[in-house]
Parts: structure tokens; sequence; C-alpha cells
């Protein structure tokens, strides 16, 4: 029976000394900088704290943050397959100017995004003035939320599932045409299998990303109470007032459920992959 050990071969210096500067590193950019905001949260008393966080208007961001991040976040999974399945499967003229483009809201500082898409949804601009026309207005709206949402949050599906896409072989695609499959079969039962961990990765972390978003949405949304403001608007507005309590439990409220859906999808997967050994 092998035998693990800590001393294994490997070209970085010695396992103790790697394992020790990552936590280092992990510790002071991401461990205590989250143990003092709990913490900061512990100055104010239960009753305070539960005021703060259900006060009626932080709800109501609860609602808009988190229904928007999701709708948003599934809009990317549907469309950001599609888009990473054409990059890998397909060939055709401008491909990498597209899968540039991919990018472009990684690299765009997030209050440019909110001024370009205000500018373009506002009842005066190109795709706003057709929109309202019919009936549908989307600067100084939710719908404008879930379209900056959904536009910062395309390339965390994008990227995730393009290196999965690669490593899958169009030959299982040919395989299962030869043996009768149709294509949706050959999606449901061999495609999409192979995908799930990805897709819900790139779920997450879109979903994630969009909790967390506040320069692009500021601009689009109108920022008016109880219609759409978003959580972390709110938090900002805390800490101008000099409410640091309230801010850090409002702050602790959203880490906590960021870190429950990030352990919800791991979950998932570790579930899928177990399911797809026995199988």
């Amino acid at each position: 029976m092998a035998r693990w050990s800590l001393k294994q071969r490997s070209v970085l210096p010695g396992f103790g000394l790697t394992l020790g500067y990552s936590l280092l590193y992990l510790s002071l950019i991401v461990l205590i900088p989250l143990v003092g905001l709990v913490l900061k949260s512990t100055s104010l008393t239960w009753e305070r704290f539960w005021q703060v966080v259900t006060e009626p208007r932080v709800m109501a961001s609860y609602r808009l943050s988190f229904g928007a991040s999701f709708l948003a976040a599934l809009i990317n999974t549907v469309f950001g397959v599609m888009t990473a399945w054409v990059l890998v499967r397909y060939r055709f003229p401008g491909k990498k100017i597209v899968d540039a483009l991919v990018d472009l809201p990684f690299a765009l500082p997030t209050a440019v995004a909110g001024i370009a898409l205000t500018s373009v949804y506002a009842g005066n601009g190109v795709l706003g003035r057709p929109l309202e026309a019919l009936g549908i207005p989307v600067a100084f709206t939710a719908t404008g939320v879930v379209v900056a949402l959904t536009f910062i949050g395309l390339p965390f599906v994008v990227r995730t599932l393009q290196p999965i896409l690669e490593d899958l072989e169009p030959e299982i695609e040919q395989a299962a045409a030869s043996l009768g499959a149709t294509r949706l079969q050959t999606i449901t039962r061999v495609i999409l299998p192979e995908l799930w961990p990805a897709i819900l990765t790139g779920f997450a972390l879109a979903f994630a990303r969009a909790l967390g978003e506040y320069g692009s949405v500021v601009f689009i949304s109108g920022n008016m109470p109880m219609r759409t403001e978003i959580t972390p608007l709110l938090i900002i507005i805390k800490l101008e007032q000099y409410d640091y309590g309230g801010a850090a439990a409002i702050a602790t409220v959203m880490l906590a459920a960021s870190f429950s859906l990030l352990l919800l999808i791991n979950v998932l997967q570790w579930w899928n992959a177990k399911r797809r050994v026995a199988v």
C-alpha cells in the first residue's frame, strides 16, 4: 500500500517552506481582513446587529442584489456555454478578436463600464430609445442592474469552460452519433455530464462577482431607495455616515451568503465527481 509523504520530489523549495509562505500570504490577503470584518461587526449588540441587517431598506437591497445577481449569473451560464463552445469548436474570421472581447469586462474599469451602459440604455440612448418605445425601460431600473451584472460576469463562465471543452475530444461526439444517439442525447448524456462541474463553478464565480459589484451598477441603477439600491451601495453609505459597525454588519451578511454559495457549489462538485466514479 502506497504511503503518502510530505517529502515529495519537487522543483520548488521544501514543502514546509512553500506551505508556510502560502499560508502567510493567504492569511495577510484573505483571512485576516475577513476575520477583522467579522470582529468589527461584533462591536454591535445582537439586537442592534439584527436591527441593522433587517431594516426595510437593507432587505430591499438584499432582494435586488441577490435576485439580480442570480438572474445575471443564470443568463451568463446559458450564453457563456454557447460562447465557449463556439470559440473552442469552430474556426471563423475574427475569432481572436471575439476571444479578446470576452476579457474586456476584466480590463475595463467598472466606472467606465457603468457610464457606457448608462449612455447606451438611457432613454435617449442607442438601445434605450427603442426599448422604451416598446415599454421596456432599462436605465434606472432593476433591469439595468441585471444588464450591468451580466456584462461584468460573462468572462468568468467562458474562461472556466474553455479549458474543459478543449480537453473534450470531438471524437466522443462522433462516436455517440455512430452508435445512434441523437443530438439531444449526445448533449444530455455525453457532453453535459463532463461540463457540469465547470458550469457550476462558472455560475458560482459569476454570482459571487455580481454580488460584490459596485462601480458599473451605481450609474445605471439610479440608486433609488427601496427600488434600485444594491447592498454594496448601502455599505458605502454606512461608511460615509461613519457607521462602521453597521457597514460591517451588512458586509458580514454578504460574506456569509457568498461563502455558503461557494461551499454548496463545492459540495455539488464533489458529489458529481463521486457519482461519475461510481458509474
